[in-house]
């Protein structure tokens, strides 16, 4: 595994999963970190949940991502296995049907959108996705995988009944309470 990829695993594993989890999503997208949601897969060989954050766009009512390491990802084997998956989206958490986009001119929006969404991490796959020419980022497709994401219903998300963003304000409320004691 090459050093990128270990550093955006650790990085997704101990960060960006937990911080979307405490419904902590809206604070973590702009334009230089990129726009994130988190997938909730369903692991092919142990049927446990797993979570893996990746850069997205809507389209069209859909929601795609992009597979940067290819088939080989983990959260793209599983989804293949089991395509019923749920998004945890900065503002919802929707369920859906994951597919592999198969048609070029698709395929070809859908890779320059999450791109340009990607801030950082667009420019370190090798791409600036404002300028690239579209037979170059075809030439790479091969390389990146787009997935289309169906949605199909919605789910409760961290503020909702059963979420963990009571946590952060619960503990935000004893902290200053603890502040303003201290003075």
């Amino acid at each position: 595994m090459n050093a990128l990829r270990r550093f955006f695993r650790l990085l997704n594993k101990y960060f960006m999963v937990p911080v979307f989890r405490l419904g902590l999503g809206p604070f973590m997208g702009n334009p230089f970190s990129g726009y994130i949601m988190v997938l909730k897969t369903t692991g092919r060989k142990t049927g446990r949940e797993r979570y893996a954050p990746v850069n997205y766009a809507i389209l069209d009512g859909k929601i795609y991502c992009l597979s940067g390491f290819g088939k080989n990802a983990h959260w793209y084997r599983n989804l293949s296995a089991h395509p019923q998956i749920e998004t945890i989206l900065p503002a919802a958490t929707l369920s859906g049907t994951a597919a592999t986009v198969t048609d070029a001119d698709e395929w070809l929006r859908a890779a320059r959108r999450i791109l340009k969404n990607s801030g950082f991490a667009g420019f370190l796959s090798g791409y600036n996705a404002f300028t690239v020419s579209d037979e170059e980022l075809r030439a790479r497709g091969d390389e990146m995988i787009v997935v289309r994401i169906t949605p199909n219903g919605v789910r409760s998300g961290a503020a909702d009944p059963g979420g963990w963003l009571w946590l952060w304000i619960w503990a935000a409320t004893i902290a200053l309470i603890a502040v303003f004691l201290v003075d």
